[in-house]
C-alpha cells in the first residue's frame, strides 16, 4: 500500500512558487540524541523526486545524524534549497562511515544553495586519535563533515563547519560552485582537518569566510581550473595551499588560481606551493596569482617547496615532475615568525620558471634586523619594494 507521505507547503519566496519540505514532518525529532537519519533520508528523496523549485527545510534544533548522501540526479527539480537553521551534530560510531567517505555527502545535483545559519557538527575529537594519516602514508581517511560530489551550479552561504573528524568541506569534480560567509572551526592541533579541499574542480569561487583550524585553511588539488579565493581570514592553519601535488600518478594540471584580499594569522604557513620529490607522474601548476595578503605573525609566509614531505623521511629522488611556472606574488605584507620569510626551494629536475615577486614587504615579528630568503633552482623575477632582499 502506499501511503502520500507528509504534506508539502508552497512556499513562496520573490515572487517565485516553492515546494517545501519540513524534516520535522519526515519524523525528525532534533532532540540531540535520536537519530534522525532517516528522516533526513525521506525528506531528500521527496524534495528530489519533485517538480520545479524546491526546498528542504531543517528548523531550529539539534539533529543527530549519521553518514547521509543527498544524491540526485533530481530529474525535474529547476532548483532545489537547503534552508539549514538547525544544528546538526555527526554520529561518533566510526563503524557507521565507509572508507574515504564524507558524513554529509552531496553529488550529482544541479542548482543547488546550501543556506539558512546552521552548523555542522563534526564531533570529531572523539575521532582524531584514530586519525594515523601524519605519520602512516596508507591511513584510513575519517569522515570529511560536508562533501559535494560532482556538483554542478552550487552556492553555499552564510554556514558553520566544526570539529570535522578529516577535512571540513570537500568538492571534487563540481563545476561552478560559489561558497560565501562560511565559517570553520577546529582546535589548532587536530589533524588533517583543512577547511576548505578542492579537486578537479572548475568555476569556483570562495570569498568572504572566516577559517581555523589544525591545517590547510584551504588547499588546492590537482585537476583544478579557474579558481577565485578572496577575502579569507586564515588562522589558526597551515595557509592557504596548492597541493600536495605529484604524489600520485595521472594527475592533472592545475591553472587559474587567484587568492587576493585575504588576512593570515599566526599560520604555520602563508601562501605555500607544495609538490612530492619522486612524482610517479608529470604535471603542471600554471597561472596562479597571490596578491593583497596581509601576514600576521606568519611561519614561512611565502614557501614553495619541491620536496614536500610531512613523515619523518620521504624518498627525495627523483627530483619532482611537477613545473611549476608563471606565478605571481604582489603586494604581500606584514610579519614573519621565521628567519626565512621568503623560501622559493624548486625542482632539480624541472626548475621553476616564470616566479614574479611584486612590492613584498615582511619583517620580523621579534622587531629585529631583516628575514632572508632562500632560493634553488628557480627563475625569480623582482618588482618593486622587496624585504626581504632578493636571492643573490
Amino acid at each position: 500500500m502506499t501511503t502520500a507521505g507528509p504534506k508539502t507547503a508552497v512556499h513562496h519566496g520573490g515572487g517565485r512558487k516553492s515546494l517545501l519540505f519540513n524534516v520535522k514532518s519526515f519524523g525528525a525529532r532534533a532532540d540531540g540524541t535520536t537519530d534522525d537519519t532517516r528522516a533526513f533520508k525521506a525528506a531528500w528523496k521527496r524534495a528530489c523526486e519533485s517538480t520545479g523549485a524546491v526546498t528542504l527545510l531543517i528548523p531550529r534544533g539539534v539533529y543527530l545524524i549519521g553518514p547521509i548522501k543527498f544524491a540526485g540526479p533530481c530529474k525535474n527539480v529547476s532548483n532545489i534549497t537547503i534552508h539549514m537553521k538547525g544544528y546538526l551534530k555527526a554520529t561518533t560510531n566510526l563503524s557507521k562511515y565507509s572508507f574515504g567517505s564524507g558524513w554529509v555527502e552531496f553529488g550529482w545535483v544541479e542548482g543547488l544553495t546550501l543556506t539558512g545559519g546552521g552548523t555542522f557538527d563534526g564531533q570529531g575529537a572523539k575521532a582524531w586519535p584514530y586519525n594515523s594519516c601524519p605519520t602512516d602514508l596508507n591511513c584510513k581517511l575519517l569522515p570529511t563533515n560536508v562533501k559535494f560530489m560532482a556538483m554542478n551550479r552550487t552556492v553555499v552561504r552564510d554556514i558553520t563547519s566544526v570539529d570535522s573528524k578529516f577535512f571540513h568541506i570537500a568538492l571534487v569534480e563540481c563545476n561552478n560552485f560559489k561558497g560565501s560567509k562560511i565559517k570553520i572551526s577546529a582546535p589548532a592541533n587536530s589533524p588533517n582537518t583543512d577547511g576548505i579541499h578542492i579537486e578537479r574542480s572548475s568555476g569556483v569561487y570562495f570569498s568572504r569566510s572566516h577559517i581555523g583550524t589544525g591545517d590547510d585553511c584551504i588547499s588546492i588539488g590537482q585537476g583544478n581550473s579557474q579558481v577565485t579565493v578572496t577575502s579569507i581570514t586564515c588562522g589558526p592553519g597551515h595557509g592557504i595551499s596548492v597541493g600536495s601535488l605529484g604524489r600520485y600518478r595521472n594527475e592533472e594540471d592545475v591553472k587559474g588560481l587567484v587568492v587576493k584580499d585575504s588576512i593570515m594569522t599566526g599560520t604555520a604557513n602563508g601562501i605555500r606551493i607544495k609538490t612530492w620529490a619522486n612524482s610517479p607522474g608529470s604535471s603542471a601548476a600554471t597561472n596562479m596569482t597571490f596578491k593583497n595578503i596581509v601576514m600576521n605573525n606568519v611561519t614561512n609566509p611565502i614557501i614553495i617547496d619541491q620536496e614536500y614531505c610531512p613523515f619523518t623521511t620521504c624518498p627525495t629522488n627523483p627530483p619532482s615532475r611537477v613545473k611549476l611556472s608563471d606565478i605571481y606574488f604582489k603586494n604581500i605584507r606584514g610579519t614573519s615568525s621565521s628567519a626565512v620569510a621568503v623560501a622559493l626551494e624548486c625542482s632539480k629536475r624541472i626548475p621553476c620558471q616564470n616566479i614574479y615577486l611584486e612590492n613584498v614587504h615582511l619583517d620580523l615579528s621579534s622587531g629585529e634586523k631583516h628575514p632572508t630568503s632562500s632560493c634553488k633552482n628557480v627563475e625569480a623575477k623582482y618588482i618593486g619594494t622587496q624585504i626581504p632582499p632578493p636571492c643573490a
